[in-house]
């Protein structure tokens, strides 16, 4: 571990934020240079390498822009900030830990995980409301009564006290979170629904319809085409602020101070709603207009629903992407750190980096980190989410009897021409890519279970037979996060006005339901998250007692013995089982990087988790394809080699592989036993040196399978000893 003191960097090849820089940008003009300098690779790091989730968040801040259009009334979302409109007139929303849709999903998977209930009997309802208004509210009823709390304890202390500075820090920082939505219109409509509707409902049981005090808005387009929730003609009432408690009146005024301070165009309408919200005030009795306000708020709830629902819609791809990188930080489930995996986000599409006049930056930074004695920033694994997968052809459909799914524009996923060009590039630097095919029903374990893994087999055919395809392995199935039948959300129902007053609607009709049309996370980050993850002799240890600390796991082979039953992913069960039959096919053709969703225990306790089933690559073997270990452990004792015999001398090579107790063979062999020896028991090396050729080649032996590696000698000039 001192020469080689990680093995499991990973490269992500893939756009997070087209706005952030990307590695073909920063690597710049390659001509006549063939490698980078220091400097540059720490600039390359300082934007693009990620040690954790938390840090991924920080430094791409994954963003979805939004505008108004006046046109079609509606708000537009996109990806990519849109050109030709002015900044003032688009909204960022930061797709983060704050974003209601990401915290949705994180605790879906937190509490499945914890639960281990396959997909069918989880209650998906239960969570997936988190993101109607009235949750929403929740939320920030939590934010504001420690605000409340927070603030009397400060207002008690001397203007001195350290205490009381502290405490100031601490209210800093919950105003900021407080404060990120006021320039969001639809991070207000939540509040703006729920407002109108606790004092609707509160103040319909009331003679007269009178209710308590009101402050109503509407919602109308401005003049240069914003989107303006602006306030109603005020009632005559002027005793709203009266009879208030000092700390209340004291928060009142910092948090209208702080609205307008902050607000790029302040409304007296999202001011008053701020401090009704954050500052609830005492009752005032005043004419309530029933008929406006119903029709407000089933208003704001049809907008809101509509709005979800596109941002819900635009932001999907982002936010798969997002749980794809937090999967892989995940499986790094360890008390104690040692080898922490580290993601380098190449933060471009696989395209881009693929084209011809981008190649030679790629190959140029790859043979930097990847080709010297220096092997901190090494690459080891790389990451390729959402390869295309066609399926047979749907019947075209000449006239629609009945109502059927609206035709999407699907998210473009990758060629197979494209991870071919990729491979053929890394092949040279020895790193494994980690590859999923597109997410979606046809790709998840209940597809599996169903219709096997002939179409996989089929769709990689292209990469068997290549100098390439040890490097390349297929992750399959992918992970369903939420369900596409299951992902119906209840935003709320229509408020109608009654004879009584006013009363939510319990019409069918009336209850205003969006569809996310399911979440899917790619196996590729899953699998190498974890390959990642058991590289490092402490997050072993968790799982078994013979552990070397000396050295990586480039040798555990995960499918021998109940080595998977040990080393489980963080991802919770999804269906009960494959069949007999398909697990016989699996089994006959060795393929893929395959998960197992099964039931299974390990002394007489139940595994919950999905767990590995096979971890092959694209190489042909005896029996099928080859083990992923095989190529990582020959990397390993090339990189070993080189670094030790000084690039391959050949009397260096020759004390190498010698008998002498100080040799590097000897003393692999000498600690056998452990679950990541380099050479295990079964396992031998042996070498013969080509002295016409100037070659060494070397026969790494793997339980009777023959592993071939071959190095060019460099001649010295000193006779050789044994």
């Amino acid at each position: 571990m001192e020469i080689i003191n990680q093995t499991n960097r990973t490269m992500l090849f893939e756009e997070i934020n087209p706005e952030k820089l990307d590695l073909v940008t920063i690597v710049g003009d390659v001509k006549g240079i063939d490698s980078l300098s220091d400097e540059k690779i720490k600039e390359i790091n300082e934007h693009l390498l990620v040690r954790s989730f938390d840090e991924f968040l920080d430094k791409f801040s994954p963003t979805v822009y939004s505008f108004f259009n006046a046109a079609n009334q509606r708000v537009m979302y996109t990806l990519k900030k849109p050109e030709g409109i002015p900044d003032d007139m688009i909204s960022e929303i930061k797709v983060n830990q704050h974003n209601d849709f990401l915290k949705m999903l994180f605790t879906l998977i937190d509490t499945k995980r914890s639960q281990g209930i396959t997909n069918v009997d989880f209650k998906f309802e239960n969570l997936l409301d988190m993101i109607s208004p009235k949750k929403v509210m929740d939320d920030i009823r939590q934010v504001r009564k420690e605000i409340h709390y927070m603030y009397s304890q400060y207002e008690k202390l001397d203007d001195d006290d350290p205490k009381k500075l502290d405490m100031g820090d601490k209210l800093n920082a919950m105003f900021e979170e407080a404060s990120q939505n006021y320039n969001n219109v639809m991070a207000m409509l939540p509040l703006a629904i729920e407002d109108i509707k606790t004092r609707l409902l509160l103040g319909g049981t009331k003679e007269e319809n009178e209710g308590e005090a009101v402050q109503i808005g509407m919602l109308t387009i401005g003049e240069s085409g914003e989107l303006k929730i602006i306030e109603a003609p005020k009632s005559e009432t002027k005793e709203l602020m009266l009879l208030d408690e000092n700390s209340s009146t004291g928060l009142t005024t910092v948090f209208e101070e702080d609205y307008d301070s902050i607000s790029e165009s302040p409304s007296g309408y999202v001011r008053d709603l701020v401090v009704r919200t954050f500052v609830p005030l005492p009752a005032v009795q005043t004419e309530v207009n029933v008929e406006q306000e119903v029709q407000n708020y089933n208003t704001y709830l049809e907008f809101y629903k509509n709005a979800k629902d596109d941002f819900v819609k635009t932001v999907k791809p982002l936010v798969e992407k997002i749980l794809g990188v937090k999967m892989f930080f995940d499986q790094y489930a360890t008390k104690n750190k040692g080898m922490l995996p580290t993601m380098l986000v190449a933060n471009a599409k696989l395209d881009m980096l693929v084209k011809s006049s981008n190649i030679p930056r790629l190959e140029t930074f790859l043979n930097t980190v990847n080709s010297k004695n220096d092997f901190t920033d090494t690459i080891w694994f790389g990451i390729v989410p959402s390869v295309e997968l066609e399926t047979a052809g749907n019947v075209r459909v000449s006239r629609q009897r009945f109502k059927g799914n609206e035709k999407i524009v699907k998210q473009e996923g990758y060629s197979m021409e494209s991870l071919s060009m990729l491979l053929q590039v890394v092949k040279d630097y020895k790193i494994q890519v980690f590859f999923n095919f597109e997410s979606g029903e046809d790709t998840t374990f209940n597809s599996m279970a169903t219709s096997g893994i002939e179409k996989y087999i089929d769709k990689c055919t292209p990469l068997v037979r290549r100098e390439y395809s040890e490097f390349a392995v297929p992750c399959v199935p992918n992970f369903t996060i939420i369900p596409k039948e299951k992902s119906g959300v209840i935003i709320d129902s229509k408020m109608l006005q009654t004879e009584h007053g006013v009363e939510l609607s319990k019409e069918k009709e009336d209850i205003l339901k969006l569809w996310i049309e399911g979440v899917y996370v790619g196996a590729a980050y899953v699998a190498a998250g974890l390959v990642a993850a058991y590289q490092c002799p402490e997050y072993l240890r968790e799982a078994f007692k013979t552990v070397n600390k000396d050295y990586p796991g480039v040798r555990f082979d995960i499918e021998a013995g109940d080595n998977s039953l040990r080393t489980v992913t963080t991802m919770a069960k999804e269906i009960t089982g494959f069949t007999n039959k398909i697990k016989d096919s699996i089994n006959s053709k060795n393929f893929g990087f395959v998960f197992s969703s099964e039931n299974a225990q390990l002394q007489e306790k139940d595994i919950r988790r999905i767990t590995v089933y096979k971890a092959r690559s694209m190489a042909l073997s005896e029996d099928g394809f080859d083990s992923i270990y095989k190529t990582l452990v020959s990397t390993y004792i090339e990189r070993i080699l080189r670094y030790q015999t000084g690039d391959f001398k050949h009397e260096n090579i020759v004390r190498f592989f010698s008998n002498n107790p100080s040799s590097q063979k000897s003393k692999w062999l000498g600690s056998r036993g452990y679950v990541n020896s380099i050479i295990q028991d079964g396992d031998d090396m042996s070498y013969v040196i080509d002295e016409k050729s100037n070659m060494c080649h070397i026969d790494l032996v793997f339980n009777g399978n023959v592993k071939n590696l071959e190095v060019m000698i460099t001649k010295g000039t000193s006779p050789v000893k044994a």
